[in-house]
């Protein structure tokens, strides 16, 4: 007996160690990326599509000089544990002041802190990755423009966070695609323009769009609806909207984005979107009509 209990520590010892080995995460290099061309401006547009401050706000108890800035440090309640979203400001102790733009790219882009290890996909890298690299260079530029704010932000609480990391290398084989946004020829550039916002900054997908069992996108069903990130409830579809009697037309969604529950929007207010309204807001009125035109096209 107990040389068949040595014999199944030493087996499982040793799945351990080939796991930690074939889960190295492969670290690419980035593209050259000239943030001296960088437009900050509209880094702030892309921040916002985004709706970066949605997950980066201040945590409790942070100074009000943090108010209104991605300083991270907000729990954000997920079925694998507590998440704390980063302090995104320059800051060198706290923030990505030591980041460069090619980190921040490999962030983005490949789900990859600069020490190599793969980000949990709640930060939806998965989306990013569609975005092209001017558009990280100018994300970029914006976010080094903000104040360096010091605010630690507390470790994920996350049992067995260094495996479920390496375990995520097995993931991104199966279930990340990396291909980029491409426009429609046949399609307007509104169109596109939106296809673009809710597909790649926006990641849209990542709530209104159902998973596969090993919890890839799935495309097959996009937009179809799925259940809510935190385990509880779900996420309405965006298809048939104007079918559905829930916007009369592209005007009308612009309304909803602009003013929500203000307006008696309710649907915007519910199961998060009241925050995404309050970002998509902030967005220019063509852009929010280039989001309308496309999401109403969904049958």
């Amino acid at each position: 007996m107990m040389r068949l209990i040595q014999a199944l520590a030493l087996l499982a010892v040793l799945g351990l160690v080939v796991f930690w080995v074939v889960t190295a995460p492969h670290v690419p290099a980035p593209p050259a990326l000239p943030t001296q061309v960088a437009n900050p401006d509209n880094g702030k547009l892309l921040f916002n599509a985004g709706g970066c401050m949605s997950c980066h706000a201040a945590g409790p108890g942070v100074a009000d000089a943090a108010a209104g800035l991605p300083v991270g440090g907000k729990p954000l309640i997920t079925p694998i544990g507590i998440l704390y979203p980063p302090n995104l400001t320059p800051d060198p102790e706290t923030g990505l002041g030591h980041w460069s733009v090619g980190d921040f790219y490999l962030a983005m882009h490949e789900g990859l802190t600069p020490q190599g290890h793969n980000l949990i996909p709640a930060f939806p890298y998965t989306s990013y990755a569609r975005m092209p690299p001017e558009d990280v260079a100018d994300l970029w530029a914006y976010l080094k423009s903000l104040p360096a704010t010091q605010n630690a932000v507390p470790q994920h609480a996350v049992v067995g966070l260094p495996v479920v990391r390496r375990g995520l290398t097995l993931w991104k084989w199966v279930a990340f695609d990396r291909a980029p946004w491409k426009p429609d020829a046949a399609q307007s550039a509104t169109w596109n323009r939106g296809s673009y916002l809710v597909n790649g900054p926006g990641h849209c997908n990542e709530c209104h769009t159902p998973r596969t069992f090993y919890l890839a996108l799935d495309y097959s069903r996009q937009f179809m609806g799925g259940p809510h990130p935190d385990g509880k409830g779900k996420v309405p579809s965006l298809r048939g909207l104007v079918e559905r009697a829930r916007y009369k037309d592209v005007a009308d969604l612009v309304s909803a984005f602009q003013n929500g529950e203000a307006l008696g929007y309710e649907h915007m207010a519910s199961g998060g979107m009241g925050e995404v309204q309050s970002n998509l807001a902030k967005l220019p009125e063509a852009d929010l009509k280039a989001i309308a035109e496309y999401v109403l096209s969904w049958k």
